[in-house]
């Protein structure tokens, strides 16, 4: 829900209903619904299956499992997690040649089951475009974008979330109960968070023999501030180098964020990258007093207005004169739709929920945040803000309907155990211990030195950059901003590829759009991969 403070605002960036909405639910049921001693040892599962990806049809085997991490130092014979995986290896190939891809959606505790089912996984299932789908039976197909013609691929349930565990291994209630409160508190932040995704794939490389595979990480909205502290990790603590980064609706750091930017009154930089999202979003819904005829070309005009003229106002603040604000508030008319004595009274800063809840106020209507092409009738036509998001009402049901059968059904795991869409995280710490810093910083999350300190000691080490031009979550150019702010040479600059979607932040959920990020990944892979190159 949109109505949270600040911090879980920017936490619940998978899903605009959120994570700690679904803790709620998750809390009235048994803490684990899988035997301690089950959880103490690696399971798994293997079947076959085919999948015919642009027309050309893939043998591979599948392996739904989990991996045990332990703790470190006086702690590292200690069980700490019990993480779930699905992977999927092409057959007939030999592994040192293959590329392999870690994915994972984000949350910060969200099950991977959106970027399974959706994008990149042999089967996907099937939603309206850009409206409710309808009830069960939900449609499964083959999925002709899977990532398997140019990957092998590993998809990764957060701890907490998905069939992914906290162990706790006391038999006392009492000592129980406070171990796992320990566990909660080392794994759910931002540091030991990376730390446990490290150890899962350092494990998995010499679990299935992929330690001289091109390896990849492909994260998600949350997942690509992960993926930041994690290819640090990888680096520069266990001395795996990595190909690429892939970053699919990116967030480094928060105070890019558009949610909730009025709490943080000063930092104006949210209002500047999130105009061009509000911009396009008017596009689409046909609310800008004059249409134009292409969006790109519009979209390049309103980021130099942003970049400049408007950014210039904001940071005048109560220097700004009025007939200067009623100037920038007619440019902010025209580029977002809303009404000129709205964007006056709200002092030219109109933050996410606010404009969710406007653009289409005079339908009673609120506009999508994850997708900003959703619509969906207003909870309160009288509210400030948006108090859902109609996009992750619209498709959540049937991607958890569809993994559940399908894991069950294909996969061959998770029987009598329940998949949760989240972990059960009553805190999560946004602090955060940067490179070279002494200690976590008490400020908001940013991961960009991670991300460029990784670059810098593996200057070979290639990003991709994804997003969705309709997406309010992590508006596409606060990425693009914070991309072309990274502390790194201009010469690593080079490194880094910009891709552009007319979709929201699971830009997979428009095919057009997911066939595109398919090509484009695949292409990525192939120039980065080193096969045949030594």
């Amino acid at each position: 829900m949109r109505k949270l403070p600040l911090a879980i605002a920017l936490a619940a960036l998978t899903l605009g209903t959120g994570a700690y909405a679904a803790d709620k639910h998750d809390k009235d049921q048994k803490p684990d619904d899988k035997p301690e001693a089950a959880l103490l040892k690696p399971q798994s599962s293997e079947t076959s299956g085919t999948v015919k990806v642009e027309g050309k049809s893939i043998d591979y085997k599948a392996v739904a499992g989990t991996l045990v991490l332990h703790g470190s130092g006086d702690k590292e014979n200690e069980p700490q997690v019990s993480m779930f995986y699905a992977a999927y290896f092409k057959k007939g190939v030999e592994p040192g040649k293959r590329p392999i891809t870690f994915i994972y959606n984000g949350g910060p505790g969200s099950a991977t089951v959106w970027l399974h089912m959706g994008a990149f996984g042999p089967k996907r299932v099937v939603t309206s475009d850009d409206s409710h789908t309808p009830a069960a039976p939900y449609g499964l197909v083959n999925n002709d974008y899977s990532l398997l013609d140019a990957s092998d691929l590993v998809f990764i349930d957060a701890p907490g979330a998905g069939f992914s565990r906290l162990i706790a291994d006391e038999q006392d209630k009492g000592k129980r109960d406070e171990q796992m409160k320990e566990r909660k508190k080392q794994i759910y932040g931002v540091d030991g968070d990376g730390h446990a995704f490290a150890q899962f794939i350092t494990q998995f490389l010499s679990k299935y023999n992929r330690w001289n595979s091109p390896k990849y990480l492909f994260g998600e909205s949350y997942g690509t501030t992960r993926s930041a502290v994690v290819a640090n990790i990888l680096e520069n603590e266990d001395s795996v180098d990595l190909n690429g980064v892939i970053l699919l609706s990116q967030i480094l750091a928060f105070d890019t964020s558009i949610d909730g930017a009025a709490n943080n009154p000063g930092v104006d930089l949210p209002y500047v990258v999130g105009l061009p999202t509000y911009a396009a979003t008017a596009y689409y819904h046909h609310k800008l007093p004059q249409q134009p005829a292409a969006l790109e070309p519009f979209l390049r005009e309103v980021e130099q207005f942003a970049l400049t003229d408007y950014a210039s106002a904001l940071m005048a603040g109560s220097r700004l004169d009025d007939a200067r604000k009623q100037a920038v508030a007619q440019r902010l008319h025209q580029y977002t739709g809303l009404p000129v004595a709205y964007l006056v009274k709200a002092n030219l800063r109109v933050d996410g929920g606010m404009f969710e809840h406007e653009l289409q106020a005079d339908g009673d209507i609120t506009t999508g945040r994850l997708d900003t092409r959703f619509s969906g009738p207003s909870l309160d036509p009288l509210s400030k803000s948006s108090e859902y998001d109609p996009q992750s009402s619209a498709i959540s049901s049937a991607y958890v309907a569809a993994f559940n059968d399908y894991v069950r059904r294909d996969l061959k795991f998770g029987d009598g155990q329940s998949y949760r869409l989240f972990a059960d995280i009553d805190h999560w710490e946004f602090a955060h211990k940067a490179p070279g810093a002494t200690e976590s910083l008490q400020q908001s999350t940013n991961v960009m030195p991670d991300l460029a300190t990784a670059m810098k000691t593996n200057p070979n080490l290639r990003v991709s950059l994804h997003g969705g031009y309709y997406d309010l979550a992590t508006p596409y150019f606060a990425a693009d901003y914070e991309m072309h702010h990274m502390p790194i040479p201009a010469t690593l600059q080079k490194n880094i590829s910009y891709s552009w979607y007319p979709s929201g932040h699971m830009v997979y959920a428009h095919e057009d759009s997911l066939k595109q990020l398919h090509d484009n990944v695949a292409r990525f892979i192939g120039e980065t991969d080193n096969v045949g190159k030594h």
